[in-house]
């Protein structure tokens, strides 16, 4: 099934569109532009995303740098058990 009047609403007119492809073509850019464009709530998305990564890697260095610190004073504290 053919659809051959494709119209477009402009304003409060109707016109009907002589090429179906323009109006398909400006359907899906109108589309497009409602569900991406005004919405920032995937722009907050990725900035948690990033704090939460950005969160994670300072667990790890921290986690990494007292693991060092932590070795070093047990080691000293071994040594000086096995010594005495």
């Amino acid at each position: 099934m053919r659809h051959t009047n494709r119209t477009r609403v402009t304003g409060s007119t109707i016109k009907e569109h002589p090429n179906p492809m323009i109006s398909t073509y400006e359907f899906l850019t109108n589309w497009l532009r409602a569900r991406f464009s005004d919405s920032d709530r995937g722009a907050a998305l990725v900035e948690y995303a990033l704090l939460v990564a950005l969160i994670a890697v300072a667990c790890i260095v921290a986690i990494r740098t007292l693991g060092q610190e932590s070795e070093k004073s047990f080691s000293k504290t071994g040594s000086a058990i096995a010594g005495a």
